[in-house]
């Protein structure tokens, strides 16, 4: 069950901590990697120096020890070709040690990530990204690899709600492969009524105000306002962003795609940070031991 924090304030909605929910999973996935032969494998790559990339990376590799996973990272030059690239995939994919490969997105301009994760092997494709995998998943293949951000957000609304969603409205606002496509299969698959909503949707507000759970993965700053959320709503914020405040000493702050202070209505919330970025990580370390499990057993 997730961990539900209180509201500092009174009329407040429910805090859904997915920190301390990660790292109940975390302390599992230990667990699971010391009872079983197989140590699982992940080969994380980064292209690039980009500031933020790395320190999503770092903490990957760091989780991934503390779980008692094999661990690789390979950083690469920002001006690596694609031949390069390509031929460090094909290594990681021949690699019996390997369970799990992560290519860091975004790379670089004049690499093409589409061709870079059609290279990876599905089985090893713990973000979820490959067709194949999207087609899994369409299909309801139990064995499709989920992309992470989904999966996280999907154990958190479970956690609040329950597995099964029968009766239960959602609204998605967002359309991309890697979050909103996926999770909105995923909450169909637990039998909500779902919506897609996005930046063309006419009177967003007045669809997304219809939710009783509310997902925003927009990646717009607080684009989510309080005349968007119903009463009672679960919303779960996926967006992360940087907003100028002179008062920080980096010069910024961090929030969501939901004015968080406009969602007094709602009867729970997941902050930014503290919420879904922490389950990310950990869906990444399950997908990677899941996929260790089915490759001992000759499924992968």
């Amino acid at each position: 069950m997730a961990q539900l924090s209180s509201s500092e304030r009174d009329d407040g909605p429910i805090i859904i901590d997915g920190k301390a929910e990660a790292a109940m999973i975390t302390a599992e996935i230990a667990d699971r990697v010391a009872a079983i032969s197989v140590v699982p494998g992940l080969a994380v790559v980064l292209v690039g120096d980009d500031p933020a990339s790395a320190v999503y990376v770092r903490n990957k590799s760091r989780t991934a020890e503390r779980c008692g996973f094999h661990s690789v990272q390979h950083t690469l030059p920002a001006d690596t070709t694609m031949d390069t690239l390509l031929a460090l995939i094909e290594t990681l994919n021949r690699d019996d040690a390997v369970h799990g490969i992560l290519v860091q997105l975004p790379l670089p301009g004049h690499l093409d990530s589409a061709a870079v994760i059609a290279a990876i092997d599905p089985d090893k494709d713990v973000d979820g990204l490959h067709v194949t995998n999207a087609g899994r998943l369409t299909v309801g293949d139990p064995d499709a690899i989920v992309p992470c951000t989904p999966l996280g957000s999907m154990h958190l609304i479970s956690a609040v709600l329950g597995s099964d969603l029968a009766g239960r409205e959602a609204v998605v606002v967002g359309r991309s492969r890697l979050v909103g496509l996926p999770l909105a299969l995923l909450l169909m698959r637990a039998n909500a009524t779902v919506t897609i909503a996005h930046s063309r949707t006419k009177n967003l507000d007045a669809v997304c105000r219809r939710a009783d759970i509310l997902v925003a993965a927009v990646g717009r700053a607080e684009m989510i306002g309080e005349a968007a959320i119903k009463p009672g709503a679960t919303v779960i914020d996926v967006g992360i962003n940087r907003v100028e405040d002179e008062t920080k000493k980096s010069g910024y702050r961090l929030v969501g795609d939901v004015a968080f202070s406009q969602a007094h209505a709602a009867h729970a919330i997941t902050p930014v940070p503290g919420g879904v970025g922490p389950m990310t990580i950990a869906m990444l370390m399950r997908n990677t031991l899941d996929a260790a499990e089915r490759r001992a057993r000759g499924q992968g």
